[in-house]
Formats: C-alpha cells, sequence, structure tokens
C-alpha cells in the first residue's frame, strides 16, 4: 500500500482553525444565545406563497437578510426583539430580500457539500409528497428550512461560502445561472472565498451578482488539468464546448475509482487509525440515539393515549351528572369538568414534548448522518487519489517502454505529456484528501463539544416540562377536592338525621316481630294438646316449647 507523508496530513483533531471561523464568535457578545443558531437571528424566511405554472405547483418563501444591529421588521416569525450585540458574528450587510423554493434550497445543500467536502451540513427538512401544500406543513417547513439557513450562517466551515452568498443575495438570473452552470468546482469556490468572500457578505450587493456571474461563466470545463497544463483558454468557446469530452472523463474516472476500490489497495496515512475509532463511535451514538428517540416516541404517543381518555373519562362523568338530580348531579358533573381540563393540560403537554423531546433527538440522529457523510466524502477523496496514484504508476511503466523502443518517439512525448496531466491530478488528488481529513477532524471536534451541550439542554428542557406538567395536573385536583367537601359538609347533619331515624323504625319493627312471634308460638302449642285429647292418643313426637327461645330475641 501506498503511504501519504505525514507532513501532507493533519497532525491531530486539535489542530487549530481559527482562519476558518467567523471574525466574532459567541462568547464575545454581549447576549446569550439559546441555540448557536439564534445568532444568525438576522435571517428571516418568511411569507410562503403558493404558485401554479401549469401542472407544476410550488410555494415560494421571501428569505431576508437584515444588517445585524439593524431593528427587526415586524412580523409575526421574527421574535427576537430589538437586538443591539457587540461584537456579533457577522460584519455590517445590506439589506436584501430574495424568493427562493424548497428546491433551491436542496441545490444550496448539495452544493455546500461539494465545495466544503468534510464538513457537517445541518440537516434539511425533508421532503413529502402528500399534502405538502396544507397550511400546516408549510408553516412547519418554513420554520424548519428558516433553522436550516441560520445553522449554516453560523458553521465554521460554511459561513463564507460562495454558494450561500449566492443563495442569500443573487438576483433571480444571477442564481438561474449559477443553479445551472457545470464549470464551478470546489476548487475554484474556495480561491473565491478565499479573496473577494472572505468575510462572509462583503461584497457589495450590486457588485455580487457579477462576481457570481464571472465566476460561473469563466470557469474551465476542465477544471484543475487545464490550468496545470498551461494551456491557454480557447478563446470564448468554454462555455459553448461540449460537455461529452467531460463526460467520458466521468466515466473513466468512475471505473477506475471501481477498480481500487475493489481491490481494497487504499492509500495510508497517519490518520487512518483515528478515523476508525471516529466511524466506531458515530456507529454506537447512532444506536444509542435511535433507542432513547424510540422511547421518546413511545412516551409521547402513551401521554396522548391518557389525554384521549381523560377526555372520554369527562364526559362519561359528564353524561352520568345529568342523569343524576341535586347535589350528586352537581358533584358528577365537577368531577367530568376536572377530567375534560385534564385532558387538555395532557395534550398540551404531550405537543411540548413532541417538540422539546421528540424532534431535538430526531435532529440529532439527522446530525450523526450528516457525520456519515462528511466520513464518506473524506473515503471518496482518499479513493480519488489512490487512483490517481495508481494511473501514475501505470503510466510511468509505460513511458518507460516507450522510451526503450526505438522510433517510437512520437508516442513517448505523449506519454510524458499524459504522466505530467497525472502528476498534476495526483498533487491535487493529494490536496483535497488532506484539506478534507483536516475539515473532517475539525467537525468531529466541534461536533463532539456540541453534542454534549445540546443533549444538557435537552435533558433539562424535559425536566422542567415535567415539573411544569406535574403542578398544573396537581393544581387541577387540588381545585376540585374542596368542591366536593364542601357539598357533604353542607349536607352532613341531614343525613345523620335521616341514619338515626332509620335505626329507631328497624328497631320498632323488631319489637313488633317478636311480639307476633309469641302469639303465634302459644295457639300452635294448644292446638297440639286438642289433638291429643281428641284421638287419645300419646303423640310418640315432642314438641319443644320455643317461647323461652323467642322472648330471647
Amino acid at each position: 500500500m501506498t503511504s501519504l507523508p505525514p507532513n501532507n496530513m493533519v497532525a491531530t483533531s486539535n489542530s487549530s482553525y481559527s482562519h476558518d471561523k467567523p471574525s466574532s464568535t459567541f462568547g464575545t457578545s454581549t447576549t446569550t444565545f439559546h441555540r448557536p443558531e439564534d445568532a444568525a437571528y438576522f435571517i428571516t424566511v418568511t411569507d410562503p406563497v403558493q404558485h401554479s405554472e401549469g401542472m407544476n405547483k410550488y410555494t415560494s418563501y421571501r428569505v431576508q437578510v437584515r444588517p445585524p444591529n439593524s431593528k427587526p421588521t415586524n412580523n409575526n416569525n421574527d421574535n427576537s426583539g430589538n437586538h443591539q450585540h457587540e461584537g456579533d458574528i457577522f460584519p455590517s450587510t445590506g439589506y436584501s430580500a430574495v424568493l427562493r423554493r424548497y428546491s433551491d434550497f436542496v441545490w444550496l445543500h448539495s452544493t455546500l457539500q461539494k465545495e466544503r467536502a468534510g464538513a457537517i451540513l445541518p440537516p434539511l427538512p425533508e421532503k413529502q409528497a402528500v399534502s405538502r401544500f396544507s397550511l400546516s406543513f408549510i408553516e412547519e417547513r418554513r420554520g424548519l428550512l428558516e433553522r436550516f439557513l441560520r445553522r449554516v450562517a453560523v458553521h465554521p466551515e460554511l459561513y463564507d461560502s460562495v454558494a450561500l452568498d449566492t443563495f442569500l443575495r443573487a438576483d433571480d438570473a444571477t442564481f438561474f445561472a449559477a443553479k445551472n452552470s457545470k464549470g464551478m468546482t470546489p476548487s475554484s469556490s474556495s480561491s473565491l472565498s478565499s479573496s473577494s468572500y472572505h468575510h462572509g457578505y462583503d461584497v457589495p450587493p450590486n457588485n455580487m451578482a457579477s462576481s457570481i456571474s464571472a465566476q460561473y461563466h469563466h470557469s474551465s470545463p476542465y477544471g484543475v488539468a487545464g490550468s496545470v497544463m498551461g494551456l491557454p483558454p480557447q478563446g470564448g468557446m468554454m462555455m459553448a464546448s461540449p460537455l461529452s469530452p467531460r463526460k467520458k472523463e466521468g466515466i473513466k474516472k468512475w471505473f477506475a475509482e471501481t477498480k481500487t476500490s475493489i481491490s481494497g489497495e487504499l492509500v495510508r496515512s497517519p490518520d487512518d487509525d483515528l478515523f476508525v475509532e471516529i466511524e466506531r463511535y458515530v456507529e454506537g451514538l447512532e444506536k444509542q440515539i435511535k433507542q432513547v428517540q424510540s422511547q421518546a416516541s413511545s412516551l409521547v404517543k402513551k401521554n396522548k393515549e391518557i389525554a384521549n381518555g381523560l377526555f372520554e373519562f369527562g364526559i362519561a362523568f359528564n353524561i352520568l351528572g345529568q342523569s343524576e338530580a341535586d347535589d350528586l348531579g352537581k358533584a358528577l358533573s365537577q368531577m367530568g369538568a376536572a377530567a375534560d381540563e385534564l385532558s387538555i393540560v395532557s395534550l398540551a403537554h404531550s405537543e411540548k414534548e413532541m417538540l422539546q423531546f421528540e424532534e431535538p433527538l430526531k435532529d440529532y440522529l439527522k446530525t450523526i448522518q450528516s457525520v456519515k457523510a462528511a466520513l464518506q466524502k473524506r473515503h471518496e477523496k482518499r479513493l480519488s487519489y489512490t487512483t490517481c496514484l495508481s494511473e501514475v504508476n501505470t503510466k510511468r511503466t509505460n513511458l518507460a517502454k516507450l522510451r526503450a523502443t526505438p522510433g517510437a518517439e512520437a508516442k513517448t512525448y505523449g506519454a510524458e505529456m499524459s504522466l505530467r496531466r497525472g502528476e498534476a491530478a495526483t498533487n491535487s488528488a493529494r490536496d483535497e484528501f488532506a484539506t478534507v481529513s483536516q475539515r473532517v477532524l475539525r467537525e468531529v471536534d466541534r461536533f463532539k463539544r456540541e453534542k454534549g451541550d445540546e443533549m444538557r439542554r435537552v435533558i433539562l428542557d424535559y425536566i422542567n416540562l415535567q415539573i411544569e406538567y406535574n403542578k398544573k395536573m396537581e393544581q387541577v385536583w387540588a381545585d376540585l377536592l374542596p368542591k366536593l367537601e364542601a357539598i357533604q359538609t353542607l349536607h352532613g347533619d341531614d343525613v345523620d338525621s335521616a341514619n338515626i331515624a332509620t335505626n329507631n323504625n328497624e328497631k320498632d319493627e323488631v319489637h313488633d316481630f317478636s311480639t307476633r312471634s309469641q302469639v303465634a308460638v302459644g295457639d300452635v302449642t294448644a292446638h297440639q294438646r286438642q289433638q291429643k285429647n281428641m284421638f287419645g292418643l300419646e303423640s310418640s313426637i315432642q314438641y319443644r316449647d320455643t317461647t323461652d327461645i323467642v322472648s330471647g330475641m
């Protein structure tokens, strides 16, 4: 296996990356934000509007960027208030407002993956084929898209990207050209962002469109290879040149990388063991978070069932109270009303649990998928670098054979030029591999730090939510108890009097029964004696006198 020299790679994940960070971080601001993306409060996504173009129907959103230190406009979706911060993350920028649809956000996400390969991108809201034009879904997507943009804006690896600035500020014509351009490469984007776009939004809005347009329309269709070879551009024909050479080159590259992947002979680097450890950590973390998220979903579902059960419980008591009269019916109705109130409290609690506990866990799982995607980008760059090395070795072997062959000078010259192009491509692939590896290490280190803060916030929010819920439930029962006790106390004397009268009546009935029993027993004894005298026989049956037994009752 071929090894990458240590000086071409980052040493550890603790490498400084201050040059990729915004000029001011959260700690320098006088205001503490609940979440990191809250610092980008000046970026808003508002005013969703549905459009129909023939059979095509879509929803557009107004993406607005205000100067960070300006007072926000009055709209229902921005509750940040009048923010005045010292040392904001972004320098002062001009106002801009553009219309973007969901597919434009998808373009931004995919372009950032190419432009800043190895970065852990914020998750984008998923597509939905059913009910995607309902008001509730549109509002939910609007909020998620706004959060996505703000996360990108405060991301230390993405905040100064060309794609983000184009998305936020380009007019319709320029943005359409950017989306349909095939000449933009990560290397060209990086060079541009490190110059005029280094500080995020320093390019004035009126100059931004021309700068982006020049970048997209004057890029070489042959990427780095053309510049390395020193070949002059074929004046004015770059945009009109056919795409078939690039397609053929892409197919050849795909076959070569597939062959390299199957062989398993990948280039080695000093940090390979560290990346293997990172992959194991991410896999284990994903399994654990999935289990927690599954239990959280079950908990939210059970709480919704409890809310529905209390609602039906309240209905049953209300119906029962209507069938009873006087105080009993009133008490039953009050019990039903309390159950209805408990149902409302439980339903609101389950919705808060879903938003503050279940949804953050789902979002965290999506972030883990982004971590895995960043690791995959590093693997792709490693595969490309290995493939380039293999091709260079093959070209060197062929060149040596041609040089030893008499009369093959023309072929030798072509082989030498091919080798030079291969070596240039190899150097470029090596640099990209090193850059992406360094970025992934930085991103994983940041991910671990932010993971602890995020999980701590989610757990604390969940605990406070449970405390608030139980206090409300206890208050409802506490308010019901004195109402029921008041009904019992008010009519307690009448109930006692009724009980005393009932006891007296029972005693009189027992006394009357005893008297009647004595008379009946005396009549039976006299009748028996009369039968004895009539027949002159002594009965063999001895009757016991039960007078004493009856009198003892």
